[in-house]
């Protein structure tokens, strides 16, 4: 037997359970992977509250998660390139937030030894979101960028690769937020009410590109200070790509283990960094949400799963 987080209703956290489900067993052409860690994101909060229940209606009940790490625990016939203790990285809607998980070898990319667990579960996740939508807007050094959010998952990551283009970054936060914004090279600038106005008084240069992840006016801001709608992307504001033509570019943009590789090599040199703010063992799932649900994180909060990885949470 295993465990898995499953809930069998539509609701708070409460609704949350840790659960004992069959270790499952790879078919031909698949593997099983002993997870290690897995990522909790926002979007997930929706999908177990039933917001998005008209487009992706639960299967109850119904797993949760999913971008995790782990280790290749069984493999199948005709399975080539990966063997029992690989260690590797992996994308299974609805299913990451369990001891093991069964895959088709293709969503499964290599994570390097060296690269902690923490960070190898947010790869395939915010990473590839924050790589898709820095790589739309091909920004060049010349270039002067905001990202909202820049305190969070995708947002830290996106700061970062766009300085690594040498774009100037101004990113949106509470002033609590603020030294971590400058550690990651940005330059902080407090979200609310008049927010084009501070951002226009922070930089002496125009903005040309806006990265929008959490709505709340944001892409309003960006058409304020000139920015055009094709160096405008929003994650969070389906109304404003309508409206005014924005773009949408996310995850599933670079939804390939070429593309987790790519940032797994960077963070296990240390080019990039991953931010984790909290990781909380699989039985405290409840409070890892509740507090994924406060939004004032700064990267991301993980689920340690396996027995390699040690819990660091309050």
């Amino acid at each position: 037997m295993g465990k898995a987080v499953r809930f069998s209703r539509y609701g708070g956290p409460d609704v949350l359970d840790v659960v004992e489900v069959d270790e499952p067993v790879p078919g031909r052409g698949e593997v099983v992977v002993a997870v290690e860690t897995a990522a909790i994101n926002p979007g997930e909060i929706g999908i177990r509250e039933g917001v998005f229940a008209d487009l992706w209606p639960a299967q109850f009940p119904e797993g949760q998660g999913n971008d995790y790490a782990g280790v290749i625990h069984a493999v199948g016939a005709e399975v080539n390139g990966f063997r029992p203790g690989d260690q590797v990285m992996g994308f299974a809607p609805r299913a990451a937030q369990a001891e093991f998980v069964r895959t088709k070898p293709e969503r499964l990319a290599r994570k390097p030894p060296e690269l902690d667990w923490a960070p190898a579960a947010v790869i395939p996740g915010v990473g590839a979101t924050a790589y898709a939508e820095v790589e739309a807007l091909d920004l060049s050094q010349t270039e002067t960028l905001v990202v909202s959010a820049g305190a969070g998952g995708v947002g830290s990551i996106a700061v970062q690769l766009a300085r690594r283009r040498g774009a100037t970054v101004l990113a949106t936060g509470s002033r609590n937020s603020f030294d971590f914004l400058t550690s990651l090279g940005a330059v902080p600038v407090e979200y609310g009410d008049g927010l084009a106005d501070r951002i226009r008084a922070a930089t002496s240069k125009p903005v040309t590109a806006y990265l929008d992840h959490i709505g709340r006016g944001n892409v309003a801001a960006a058409l304020t200070l000139g920015v055009a709608p094709s160096r405008i992307n929003t994650l969070a504001d389906g109304a404003a790509v309508t409206r005014h033509g924005v773009r949408a570019v996310g995850q599933a943009e670079a939804d390939f283990p070429s593309v987790w590789e790519y940032l797994a090599r960077l963070a296990a040199t240390g080019e990039i960094a991953f931010p984790i703010n909290a990781v909380y063992a699989l039985e405290d799932v409840r409070v890892a949400y509740t507090r994924l649900a406060e939004r004032h994180t700064h990267g991301k909060i993980v689920l340690a799963v396996g027995k390699m990885v040690r819990p660091t949470a309050p």
